[in-house]
């Protein structure tokens, strides 16, 4: 669908009406329907021929028009773009020459699409701008011709444990052309989509399946279940676990690689009421850590977290629930930390991205190789700068406080929903207090907010009914009080005054308003006054309250300078940071 603004700029931009035309014609629309889209006005009321209106978009953009209705389409040609890309971005290839690949679009702006396709199929692209409703037929085509191959699957009834032939054909069906076809389509959408875990979920009827897309789960597809087995049966034979296993929970991974991308699966089988229900968690190979101005610290915290890792000994943790993107920011410190000079080990669980000039080592429960016994054995590598993945017990937190006072920089993630938080709960472990108010560099507490879509991007002002909500669940005042001190909106500025921003919904953030994710973070420092509290094991709230007035800038605060800033919306940062 056309936005208004778009289609107000089309219009006008080809000449195919003038400033006033398209004024007559807004008014014409809000007299008949203030609801109703100017497309949709344009297409029901003026009866304007659908293709007419879309060969002036095509105009507009500069690409030729095609209408797929005419065009026959080679199922092999078809198929070069995997259905779930075809679906959630409007596009088809329709012909294919020897030299370039011929596709339909809706979205002639979305080139990360036409990029990821590019260097799938190795060939060029000639776009083509379509009408909607011939690019919707042409996407009947996937089903007419999965649903006739679905047909010819393997069939096999309820799996038993005691049917020998099970694992034969079980074996068979996960090579079936169309569970291959399926299961890869899956993996092709999620790294396309940027997703970070997929859920497969068989269902009475049919198998859904979901992607967790900037940290928020989302329905992309659904199947019919007679393709159940063939799925659970594929990803069992890439992850190398047992086929003819399926009352027990499994875990497996495998690696998917082209010259474009290389992902690590880690695999997740658990036997629910309607079959087995998969999880998939990606991991990049070839991502590289981000650097502290992309996960978005501002440039004070950055000076306090640069100030404290450059301390030759201490501890730096980094805390928030799971998910939180604390290990993303560990491996951004790394970054700066990595030099020839400088012996880095880690122990992890698990390794999420590779970095050259670290030593890395995975956690293995089974073999009794936990944190705290690699955590040890580190000690004796000669390291300056220790990573701990994650510290959850009082062994960990013992030996990593210890490791500290000898002599080394450790850095490591807590389970906290604050900064100040984190100091109680190491006392909880039964880490002595002196020992962490002498060891404890800075505390980073964090959330990941998602990032306005720049693509659709919109103003507004906050109504006073809007803004009395939020004094209801926030201190709103205080809030705006930091602001003002730090610089971010100007001394004598009102919150009715200040321009906040969303997204309206776009394709290329699915509609969704939000593309991509960042931080927002609270930064304690813990200086002489705050070792004392610890030492005399006050409250977290106490410890906050001598933060705040020694400066210490609210994970909150931080979320409303980058709503100022207009890179998230208000919704996301109470969203995250509602406990």
């Amino acid at each position: 669908m056309l936005n208004d603004e778009l289609l107000k700029k089309i219009l006008r931009d080809t000449g195919t009406f003038d400033a006033n035309g398209v004024k007559q014609l807004l008014q014409e629309n809000k007299d008949k329907d203030p609801n109703m889209s100017l497309e949709s006005f344009l297409l029901k009321d003026k009866k304007m021929p659908e293709e007419m209106l879309y060969r002036i978009v095509a105009q507009f953009y500069k690409l030729p028009f095609i209408n797929l209705r005419d065009q026959p389409i080679r199922q092999d040609v078809l198929f070069m773009i995997p259905e779930a890309i075809a679906v959630s971005h409007k596009i088809v290839a329709f012909e294919k020459t020897e030299n370039e690949l011929k596709v339909a679009t809706l979205e002639p702006t979305d080139l990360q699409t036409f990029e990821f396709i590019k260097r799938k199929t190795g060939i060029k692209l000639k776009v083509f701008f379509a009408n909607p409703q011939s690019i919707e037929e042409a996407l009947k085509q996937y089903r007419q011709s999965l649903s006739a191959e679905f047909g010819a699957l393997t069939v096999i009834k309820k799996p038993s444990e005691d049917d020998k032939d099970d694992e034969k054909k079980l074996s068979q069906l996960a090579e079936d052309i169309p569970v291959v076809r399926v299961v890869d389509s899956i993996l092709e959408h999620a790294i396309i989509e940027g997703a970070s875990d997929i859920h497969i979920e068989p269902t009475e009827t049919d198998v859904v399946v979901r992607f967790r897309i900037d940290g928020v789960l989302r329905p992309v597809m659904t199947f019919p279940k007679v393709v159940a087995p063939g799925i659970v049966a594929r990803i069992k034979i890439l992850s190398n676990l047992k086929l003819d296993e399926h009352r027990m929970p499994q875990d497996g991974r495998f690696k998917i690689e082209n010259p474009n991308y290389k992902f690590s699966m880690r695999v997740s089988m658990l036997p629910v009421y309607d079959g087995e229900k998969i999880v998939m968690r990606l991991l990049s190979e070839t991502a590289k850590a981000l650097t502290l101005d992309q996960l978005g610290f501002q440039p004070k915290s950055k000076d306090i977290i640069t100030r404290n890792i450059r301390k030759p000994h201490g501890v730096v943790f980094v805390t928030g629930p799971t998910g939180s993107g604390k290990s993303t920011t560990l491996y951004s410190i790394l970054g700066i930390l990595n030099t020839p000079k400088v012996n880095i080990s880690t122990i992890e669980d698990p390794i999420e991205y590779r970095m050259p000039g670290v030593n890395q080592s995975q956690v293995n429960a089974k073999i009794g190789f936990t944190f705290a016994s690699g955590l040890r054995a580190l000690l004796r590598q000669d390291p300056n700068v220790i990573m701990v993945g994650e510290v959850r017990d009082e062994e960990t937190a013992s030996i990593a406080v210890q490791a500290a006072m000898t002599g080394h920089l450790v850095l490591g993630t807590l389970h906290t929903n604050d900064a100040a938080t984190a100091l109680p709960r190491l006392i909880d472990m039964h880490v002595p207090p002196f020992l962490i108010a002498y060891t404890t560099n800075l505390i980073v507490a964090q959330r990941l907010v998602r990032k306005i879509c720049q693509n659709c991007i919109t103003s507004f002002k906050m109504p006073k009914h809007i803004l009395q909500q939020l004094r209801e669940q926030i201190d709103i005042d205080s809030i705006w009080t930091t602001l003002r001190r730090e610089g971010v909106v100007a001394k004598d500025q009102k919150i009715e005054e200040t321009t906040f921003w969303r997204g309206a919904g776009c394709v290329q953030c699915n509609q969704e308003g939000y593309k991509g994710r960042m931080g927002i973070y609270e930064m304690l420092e813990v200086s002489d006054d705050i070792s004392r509290l610890i030492n005399s094991k006050a409250s977290a709230g106490d410890i906050k309250e001598a933060a705040v007035k020694a400066g210490m800038v609210s994970m909150i605060e931080d979320g409303f300078t980058k709503a100022v800033r207009a890179v998230t919306t208000i919704e996301e940062i109470l969203r995250v940071t509602k406990e």
